[in-house]
C-alpha cells in the first residue's frame, strides 16, 4: 500500500514535470498538472480492471493519491504566485505592436505559420495589424487588433439593436422537451398553434426552438436516402 502510494507520487511529479518542458503547445487545452492527471487515472484505473489478480484496494490508492495531489496543488497555486507560476507557468507575448518576438516563439517552439493559421482562423490576415498576441498558459493564442482594425460596434454606428435572448430548444426529433415548453411559459396548445401555422404534423418536426421574444426556427425532417 505504501509502495503504491510512493509510485504513484513519483509518476506525478516526474510527468509533471515532462509535460513542462514539453512545452505549452503539447498541452493544448489542459493545464500541466490537469493533463498529467488526465493520463494517470486512465492509467492506474485500467490496470486494477484487466488484472484481477491486483487488489481492488491497491488501485484505488493510487487514483486517490493523484486526485489528492492535484487538489492540494489546486490549492497552493491560488495561494501562492510562486507555485502557480512553477507549474502553470505564464502567458508569453508573441506578437506587441504588431512586431514578432522572435525570442519567445523559439523559446514556446511556435513557428510563423502556426501563428500565422490562428490569426487566419480568426479572420486576421496581416500581422501588422495586430497589437498583442499572446500564448496562454492553456495553450491558447489570445489576438488583440489595434483599435482601428477592430469591427466596428453597435455602439460604435449608433445602431439600435434588438437584446440578444437565447433560443430554448421545444421540439427535437419530433419529441417535445416540456421541460423547455414550460420554461418559456407556453403550452402544448401554443405548440399546437405554432405547428399548424407551419402546416406540419409534430413527428414530421426535426427541431424546432423559440425565444421568449416570440422568434421560431423550424426544421422538417428528411427522408433518409438508401
Amino acid at each position: 500500500m505504501f509502495v503504491s502510494f510512493i509510485r504513484a507520487l513519483v509518476l506525478y511529479l516526474i510527468l509533471v514535470v515532462s509535460v513542462r518542458l514539453m512545452g505549452k503547445r503539447q498541452v493544448g487545452e489542459l493545464e500541466p498538472s490537469e493533463f498529467v492527471v488526465s493520463i494517470l487515472i486512465a492509467n492506474l484505473a485500467a490496470v486494477p480492471m484487466q488484472d484481477i489478480g491486483i487488489p481492488l484496494l491497491s488501485g484505488v490508492i493510487p487514483i486517490l493519491t493523484v486526485l489528492s495531489l492535484e487538489l492540494i496543488l489546486a490549492v497552493l497555486s491560488l495561494r501562492f504566485i510562486r507555485v502557480r507560476r512553477l507549474f502553470c507557468g505564464n502567458p508569453t507575448m508573441l506578437v506587441e505592436d504588431g512586431v514578432l518576438n522572435q525570442e519567445n516563439m523559439r523559446k514556446t517552439r511556435v513557428t510563423v505559420d502556426e501563428l500565422q493559421q490562428h490569426l487566419r482562423e480568426n479572420g486576421i490576415l496581416d500581422i501588422a495589424t495586430v497589437k498583442y498576441a499572446i500564448l496562454e498558459t492553456g495553450g491558447k493564442i489570445s489576438t488583440i487588433l489595434y483599435p482601428k482594425h477592430e469591427p466596428a460596434s453597435a455602439m460604435d454606428a449608433g445602431v439600435k439593436v434588438d437584446d440578444v435572448q437565447l433560443p430554448l430548444t421545444i421540439v427535437s426529433g419530433g419529441r417535445v422537451l416540456r421541460s423547455h415548453l414550460a420554461a418559456g411559459g407556453w403550452d402544448q396548445a401554443w405548440l399546437d398553434r405554432q405547428l399548424k401555422a407551419y402546416g406540419c404534423r409534430l413527428e414530421d418536426v426535426f427541431v424546432l426552438t423559440a425565444t421568449k421574444g416570440g422568434k421560431l426556427y423550424l426544421a422538417v425532417k428528411k427522408e433518409a436516402r438508401p
